[in-house]
């Protein structure tokens, strides 16, 4: 029996017996559209409880069930032997999932406990400790040490009286609130190599339960954490300052020591040939840290993959060349509006943006990703087509292949501790969810547009999704004209454009002639052409993925760590 393991759950338990079209939703990050990538949280708590003595392991349900249509969650589930089962609610898409995860292991496993965590776990901690299914919440963004002292409680039988960021019942259903105290200042205490996740694979013999995310054995990109907190406060982020601050109690962002942030950068590049993500900018804590990191780093040769929350001029472009000469960009402006940008929390020009390009081309980054969003305060249809036109000029601007713009909506929710999700009406959202269970019912929707959990004073959401979808034609059709794509690639996703367009309107009619079960048989005769349209809709999901070879990972390596050998200094 293990002390505890961790389950992943599909954002829709039963994605596979429903006929949903997602749309866009997923296009412009790892995951499918039932978000089948698990926190880097589960690397860390698995790191930490194992290095105190505990049994543990993670099983991501999610990636199984996207891999292989016979895999039988229940089943896994029902097999699976563990004190403590813990199940992560940190995006608020997995509402539907994790709580039905929750009910089953509770069926299987009557006596074991379940414990929830994440963003979206700790901001309707009390609407979730009031189920039967869940007996704990652990709130806040660092749950190591309080996992740890529950587990003791656990294994004792003893009421967790001083497990700090608790949320629980007592045996008469009491819900007790402990305090959040436990806010780490630092992240030098944190593993965060992956080295206990490769070491539980060859434990276990079990990779494909491990895996991050459904197509990591193809493409194992790999993050490397730079902060917790942020002091940026984007209106739409559920990470921002104004977010950490009262989900978390941080009053001022976290930072990993950057001298150990390139130690992890250098052990994540032994494992695999794909890009180390670098999360948060590593100007936050200012230009001292970064300029440290650079140093640390300096003779790593892999790709990196950084981002930038605002603009960098020349002199910063050149000290991150001459520190990761294999560096690539991933830079979110949102919108081409300054307006529509600075009602986001994004308060910098255009000039800025097209000179952060320019510095980093010229220096020569690998790569640079442009992000833009659609559902944004301020934001018309015409301010999103505007968009595309911006990128028309960039891209005619910046002619060599290495900049690629990409446009998508904010979807499928608000995240709940965001700017806008906190004052709707500030930034001009209508929401259209305010309880956790409100969110689970949207997800059960035909279609995106319908699970959307908020329109816009200037755009409804009919209107939001016909200008996605025409936004998304005419990005893909510039990026064919501008070379970025090849005709068939631009040829299929138009297609798809075209396809998932037609399905929308021909599960609105259904929707208008039947409901409940009828509507469900309905729209199981379309599943076919829905599932097809699902994945790449207004882009192809490969145009973010970095070429890394027939063998994505260094096997050598990797066998290793599983070993417990050090690979620290592997090139």
């Amino acid at each position: 029996m293990y002390d505890m393991i961790f389950l992943h759950a599909p954002s829709v338990y039963d994605f596979r017996e429903r006929a949903t079209l997602w749309g866009p939703i997923s296009d412009l990050i790892p995951s499918t559209p039932v978000f089948d990538m698990y926190p880097i949280g589960f690397a860390t708590l698995l790191a930490h409880l194992q290095n105190q003595g505990y049994r543990v392991r993670i099983v991501n349900l999610a990636a199984r069930m996207v891999r292989s249509p016979r895999f039988d969650p229940d089943r896994m589930i029902a097999q699976l032997e563990a004190r403590v089962f813990g199940i992560d609610l940190h995006w608020l898409p997995h509402a539907h999932g994790a709580l039905a995860v929750a009910e089953r292991v509770k069926r299987y496993h009557p006596d074991a406990a379940v414990v929830l965590g994440g963003y979206s776990a700790t901001y309707f901690h009390r609407e979730l400790v009031g189920l039967p299914s869940v007996d704990y919440v652990l709130r806040g963004d660092s749950t190591e040490l309080p996992l740890e002292r529950l587990l003791e409680h656990t294994v004792r039988g003893t009421p967790p009286v001083d497990v700090p960021n608790l949320t629980w019942k007592t045996g008469e259903g009491e819900i007790r609130v402990n305090d959040l105290t436990y806010v780490p200042q630092v992240l030098d205490d944190l593993s965060l190599d992956y080295g206990s996740v490769v070491r539980s694979v060859v434990r276990d013999l079990d990779l494909l339960n491990y895996v991050p995310f459904s197509h990591w054995l193809e493409y194992p990109i790999m993050a490397a954490l730079t902060v917790k907190g942020c002091t940026q406060n984007c209106a739409i982020c559920g990470g921002s300052a104004a977010a950490a601050r009262l989900l978390s109690g941080r009053e001022r962002p976290a930072y990993r020591a950057p001298e150990r942030l390139a130690a992890d950068v250098r052990r994540l590049g032994s494992m695999s040939r794909a890009p180390v993500f670098v999360l948060g900018d590593l100007r936050q804590a200012g230009m001292d840290y970064a300029r440290r990191f650079f140093r640390a780093v300096q003779g790593f040769e892999g790709p990196v993959l950084v981002e930038f929350f605002w603009p960098v001029d020349r002199a910063y472009a050149e000290e991150l060349a001459a520190a990761l000469p294999n560096f690539l960009v991933e830079f979110s402006p949102e919108s081409h509006d300054p307006e529509v940008r600075k009602a986001s929390g994004k308060p910098y020009s255009n000039e800025g943006i097209e000179k952060t390009i320019e510095a980093c081309l010229a220096v020569g980054a690998r790569r640079f990703d442009l992000f833009f969003m659609i559902g944004l305060p301020h934001q018309s249809p015409t301010s999103v087509l505007d968009t595309v036109e911006y990128c028309r000029g960039l891209l005619s601007r910046f002619d060599d292949g290495r900049l690629i713009p990409f446009i998508a909506p904010l979807a499928p929710f608000l995240d709940p501790g965001s700017l806008a999700y906190e004052h709707p009406e500030r930034f001009g959202y209508i929401r259209h969810a305010w309880t956790l269970d409100d969110h689970r019912r949207l997800l059960l929707q035909p279609t995106w547009k319908h699970i959307l959990s908020y329109e816009t004073r200037w755009m409804t959401r009919d209107v939001l999704a016909d200008v996605t979808y025409e936004a998304g034609f005419r990005l893909n059709r510039l990026k064919r004209e501008m070379g970025l794509i090849s005709l068939a690639k631009a040829e299929e996703t138009e297609a798809r454009i075209g396809q998932a367009r037609q399905l929308m309107q021909q599960i609105e009619s259904l929707m208008h002639q039947y409901e409940g079960t009828e509507l469900d048989r309905a729209l199981l005769k379309l599943k076919p052409q829905i599932d097809k349209a699902n994945t790449s809709t207004v882009c192809d999901k490969s145009e973010l993925d970095v070429k890394v070879g027939l063998v994505p990972f260094k096997l050598l390596n990797l066998a290793r760590i599983g070993f417990g050998l050090d690979t620290a200094q592997c090139p």
